[in-house]
């Protein structure tokens, strides 16, 4: 089967803990053995992942330059495809005893300049604060910012990713065998102008919405959304909470999920299933059983 696994922030960073790059080599370390598993079952793979923590520190470390010094969310979202896919592409080929060659692409998504996510921004990027020290920052750097859990963090834009450009390059990579990491932290953003070129714009694209379109345009027999949670549970978080083991594109619509969790990665997981693949959602350690239907929760398309 064709693979495309999509990491989530926990495989990265941990909530809580700093931002690091030993932190984070130590859980890439441990994604890329839970990964290795999948390739050794006899699987092609395409690995995606998420950048929210990344991208905000670059941004933090940014706003220490004159205003007109700073660089834009696409370039620091191109600047994490790079961090992150490098400890994600040594520890996998360490993993797999470099028995298979293994690359990084920096991967730019198609966002529709009229999309309405541009006026109302949701994407959780950076650290998180308490509410006093949030409140202070985004007026000292014109931030927008929400609550995420009992904490605080940035939000940017998160427009609908519409297209993959790079695409042709991806298959190229894939037909001679290679595990590709791509589409990193939802692919570089950018939109297309009258002429027809491309430029990179301000926003950072869901990662699970765009490896979902990564998953259809490639053909894919999966998708795996891996997190840190071991199932989709109906009630999540009351003392109703329910597992469940299987889900269709009508059940998804009406499940409820929360839209800064669970919400994202069920919408997207519905959204493959109805091209003909199925989407299994769960912890990274659990990869190959996920894969298997022995853990986790699969999407498959309505019969």
């Amino acid at each position: 089967m064709l693979v495309v696994a999509a990491l989530g922030g926990n495989a990265l960073l941990k909530r809580g803990e700093p931002l690091t790059a030993q932190a984070q080599r130590a859980n890439v370390k441990r994604a890329a053995n839970a990964l290795a598993a999948i390739v050794r079952a006899g699987h092609r793979l395409v690995v995606t992942h998420g950048n929210g923590p990344q991208v905000g520190l670059l941004a933090l470390q940014g706003a220490s330059y004159k205003p007109d010094e700073a660089y834009p969310l696409d370039v620091l979202g191109a600047e994490t495809e790079g961090m992150i896919g490098y400890m994600i592409e040594q520890e996998l080929e360490n993993a797999l005893g470099h028995e298979q060659p293994v690359a990084t692409l920096l991967t730019q998504v198609v966002v529709d300049r009229r999309d309405p996510a541009f006026g109302k921004p949701t994407k959780f990027v950076g650290p998180v604060y308490e509410r006093d020290e949030a409140e202070a920052r985004a007026k000292a750097a014109g931030w927008a910012i929400a609550a995420d859990g009992e904490k605080w963090r940035r939000v940017v834009a998160s427009p609908k990713p519409v297209d993959i450009p790079d695409l042709r390059v991806l298959k190229l990579l894939l037909d001679q065998g290679v595990i590709v990491i791509c589409a990193g932290g939802g692919g570089i953003p950018v939109v297309q102008r009258e002429d027809g070129s491309l430029v990179g714009v301000e926003a950072v694209i869901d990662k699970d919405a765009a490896s979902a379109l990564l998953a259809r345009q490639l053909g894919a027999d999966a998708l795996l959304l891996l997190t840190d949670v071991d199932a989709v549970y109906r009630d999540f978080g009351t003392p109703k909470a329910a597992r469940i083991n299987t889900l269709t594109p009508p059940e998804v619509d009406t499940l409820g999920a929360p839209p800064g969790s669970m919400g994202p990665k069920v919408n997207a997981g519905r959204n493959f299933a109805l091209t003909g693949g199925f989407t299994g959602i769960g912890r990274l350690e659990d990869a190959l059983a996920i894969l298997d239907g022995q853990a986790g929760t699969r999407i498959v398309g309505a019969t």
